[in-house]
């Protein structure tokens, strides 16, 4: 748990993504970038009981506090029990945790197709053939849809989705209940990951 300003608010995430590399590369790719991160003191090299989902995880190193903006968090947030980092590989759909995806943008001709009503739940008609991408990609299949506005085929991977609700790939680096990253740390990260697109998700359980 997080406590903020001394609200409660639960266990949060930061995940940074990988929608490029392919399956060959993902676990080499891993390797090299948690490497990158210990060396750095970012994280410790050991692996904890400190993150959910998985059975063990890296915990926050001595310089962790460089990549983080902390102002208005509890101090230290690295006591918490949960607060590692987490290694998915493998094809994954990432998601925000709480909430639905409200909006999805063409990566060709940006026009954005609204996924929610006025009461902000999820319309059917318009969340129908997205619904199938998320569940192809979970199910190894590429589902590829034409954008409604410009009628270009869209790869599942391309799609831009409101606040970075999903994201599809092979390769994601979760930091559980860190404060948000620096936009400087995360361009590294980027670059660290061969310079391929990446997506942000920030999200809460």
């Amino acid at each position: 748990m997080v406590v903020t300003e001394g609200v409660l608010v639960g266990d949060w995430f930061q995940t940074i993504v990988d929608v490029q590399v392919t399956s060959e590369d993902a676990g080499a790719l891993a390797t090299e970038v948690r490497d990158w991160l210990s060396s750095a003191g970012v994280v410790s090299s050991e692996r904890t009981d400190c993150v959910l989902g998985s059975d063990l995880g890296h915990p926050p190193g001595p310089r962790a506090d460089e990549v983080v903006d902390a102002s208005g968090w509890s101090d230290p947030w690295q006591t918490l029990w949960t607060n590692g980092m987490d290694i998915t590989t493998g094809r994954t759909v990432f998601d925000g945790g709480q909430g639905e995806p409200t909006a999805v943008a063409c990566p060709h001709c940006a026009a954005e197709i609204e996924l929610v009503d006025e009461a902000f739940e999820l319309d059917d008609k318009a969340w129908a053939p997205f619904q199938d991408v998320v569940h192809g990609w979970s199910e190894g299949r590429d589902v590829i849809l034409p954008c409604p506005t410009c009628s270009h085929p869209v790869e599942p991977t391309a799609w831009k989705w409101a606040d970075g609700y999903f994201a599809f790939g092979r390769l994601g680096f979760t930091f559980w209940n860190w404060p948000p990253l620096r936009p400087g740390f995360v361009d590294e990260f980027t670059r660290r990951l061969r310079g391929h697109r990446t997506v942000l998700i920030a999200g809460k359980l």
